[in-house]
């Protein structure tokens, strides 16, 4: 080899290696902040308030999870509703663990899906000892907030929905202590503002409570939580409300009334939205649906189930223009249950599809 070949290689050489240096400067530049690149994949639907609940809260094998959003969005659903608990990510004051969010968030975004982030869960830390994962006392709500904060912070790109809290009206979900409709004004205020400090754009969803005509210790109805929300200033502090529209035996059509448990309860909470100025603001039913366990008291056939699934998407999508997201519990369990609960699924945890699973992936995508 001459001494000129060789300068040539060596040129050559050097050329493709910037060249190189450049494709790889590029693919870090449209990659994401979690290091893995964009959307890869769009919904098709024709309709785009579809939504499933899809609890991966306990799915711990990242390919179960691919599989899952995967199959969420050959269904014809853009929305999903996700949970992500406050304690399983912050399990010490200012120290945090990501790693199972992270491949939530950004798969779940490889599929082109909405995400709607319910955010609760108190971790021991900010808790007093012999109290549940739901007891959050004042002296905690800021905490809560910096969570909230930290977790807008690195989704913000990803995640523009944020569920803040879940069935306040029930006092299982408020640690067991009384109900409170202004305590939980307070602490939707201070998630509110940490929401928007870290992303001025995040929409905040008031928690979805739980269809209920109780008033007791246990419990308040609904709808006179809602309006006591109102009355403790609630109005400035979220973006759109989320519900809870479950139609236990009764048909999507069965009509609404204050003192009547069916998926058309949502437009009774409507309605107090409109009476206290609110109608500009969305609805998102972040859970709903009908169960058909075969020995459960409250639950339909089979058949039923379908055809109020289907029937229920499109009275939303018809008739109710301030929905914008309807998404069914759930769509799949890591791993049965053994109770009713897996009767509300839509895949098996081995990820066989369900009639139900075909009907709503008919009816979206006209297949």
């Amino acid at each position: 080899m001459t001494s000129r070949t060789r300068n040539v290689l060596i040129v050559l050489g050097i050329c493709v290696l910037v060249v190189l240096a450049s494709v790889a400067a590029v693919v870090h530049l449209v990659q994401s902040d979690l290091g893995r690149p964009g959307i890869s994949h769009t919904v098709v639907t024709r309709s785009e308030i579809i939504g499933v609940h899809t609890r991966l809260t306990d799915e711990v094998e990242e390919p179960k999870i691919r599989k899952t959003l995967e199959m969420v969005r050959e269904m014809g659903s853009p929305w999903i509703v996700e949970y992500f608990p406050w304690g399983y990510a912050e399990p010490e004051k200012g120290r945090f663990d990501w790693k199972h969010s992270d491949i939530v968030v950004q798969d779940a975004y490889d599929q082109g899906l909405h995400v709607i982030a319910r955010i609760d869960y108190v971790p021991s830390w900010a808790r007093p000892e012999n109290t549940t994962s739901r007891y959050l006392d004042r002296d905690h709500f800021q905490d809560y907030g910096d969570f909230i904060y930290s977790f807008v912070s690195r989704y913000k790109d990803r995640i523009h929905h944020y569920v803040i809290w879940n069935e306040p009206n029930l006092s299982f979900e408020w640690g067991y202590r009384q109900v409170n409709p202004e305590e939980y004004v307070e602490l939707l205020k201070t998630a509110y503002l940490s929401a928007k400090r870290a992303d001025p754009s995040a929409v905040v969803l008031a928690a979805g409570l739980a269809p209920t005509l109780e008033d007791s210790d246990m419990a308040m109805d609904d709808l006179t939580f809602l309006q006591r929300m109102y009355d403790a200033g609630a109005t400035d502090y979220f973006d759109g409300l989320a519900a809870h529209a479950y139609g236990g035996k009764l048909p999507p059509d069965d009509p609404a009334a204050p003192d009547r448990i069916n998926f058309a309860r949502v437009e009774m909470l409507r309605q107090v939205m409109v009476n206290n100025g609110d109608a500009g603001k969305p609805v998102f039913i972040t859970e709903a649906g009908w169960n058909d366990h075969p020995r459960w008291t409250k639950a339909v056939r089979p058949g039923l189930r379908i055809e109020y699934t289907v029937r229920a998407y499109q009275k939303a999508a018809e008739e109710w223009p301030w929905v914008q997201a309807l998404a069914m519990w759930v769509f799949r369990l890591p791993f049965p249950a053994r109770n009713y609960n897996d009767y509300y699924t839509f895949v098996t945890p081995e990820f066989v599809p369900k009639p139900i699973y075909d009907a709503v992936k008919s009816y979206a995508t006209g297949q």
